[in-house]
């Protein structure tokens, strides 16, 4: 299956370190040679590469692992196709507009009876399981919140909702964000961990790279990356458990 990556921040922050892992394993140290994709936001926009090729050997994932692009809010993709054939058009992660707002979702899973789900608005432009089941969370809420909701938790929860419904059809792992916060959902696997002071020293495990926090951050720095596998040795992830909902905002978890 496929791998995701996501990053919430509280200023905006690069997220070459923990790419350069990611990257290794889309046809290096993994089996995730199908594309990959990557969106940064900034304010409201979205910084967006895609390539169908493997990712340990794209130039532009080059160019990403090289180029620090600031973000608050990240989401990237390596893509293992199962439904769908390889082409750029099926890379996560989408993109759809609701609210005068950008979503981007990417999915790492298998979801073999979501066509059963109607769409009504949204249309997917490829042909992977992943993009229709955006496309009917997105039109789940907005035919639920024609406008946003004054709370967000009030959205939250209702995702959630969703989410229990999609992992009925299978496996449902999901990154999604509206630029405001990282929405995460587990079915099986996601993992994350948060960087803050004191800092250290941290080892990438698919690269032969390590990074000292303490040169590259301020005191009041918080980051945190979500991965369906640990990127590193020597942090604590922490793992979040089937069926759970967790949100980021601003680098720490809500």
């Amino acid at each position: 299956m496929c791998e995701l990556l996501g990053m919430s921040a509280n200023v905006p922050t690069d997220i070459c370190f923990s790419f350069t892992g990611l990257m290794q394993r889309g046809g290096r140290t993994g089996p995730h040679r199908d594309g990959w994709g990557i969106a940064f936001y900034e304010g409201k926009g979205v910084r967006e590469f895609r390539d169908p090729d493997p990712s340990c050997d794209s130039e532009i994932a080059r160019l990403v692992q090289n180029y620090p692009i600031k973000s608050r809010i990240v989401i990237s993709h390596i893509r293992q196709a199962n439904a769908g054939r390889v082409c750029l058009e099926n890379t996560h992660p989408f993109m759809r507009e609701l609210w005068g707002r950008y979503w981007t979702f990417a999915h790492n899973g298998q979801l073999p009876g979501i066509r059963s789900k109607t769409l009504e608005h949204y249309v997917p432009v490829g042909t992977t399981d992943s993009e229709h089941a955006f496309c009917w969370l997105l039109d789940q809420i907005r035919e639920r919140f024609p406008k946003p909701p004054k709370r967000q938790t009030t959205l939250w929860r209702f995702i959630h909702q969703c989410c229990e419904q999609l992992r009925e059809l299978g496996v449902y792992n999901m990154l999604l964000s509206d630029s405001r916060s990282l929405i995460c959902y587990c079915s099986t696997k996601l993992y994350w961990v948060t960087r803050r002071a004191p800092f250290t020293t941290a080892k990438l495990k698919d690269a032969d790279v390590t990074i000292d926090f303490r040169q590259e951050t301020s005191l009041q720095d918080i980051v945190s990356v979500i991965a369906t596998e640990p990127l590193t040795h020597d942090e604590e992830w922490q793992r979040i458990k089937t069926g759970e909902l967790q949100v980021f905002k601003r680098g720490q978890p809500c």
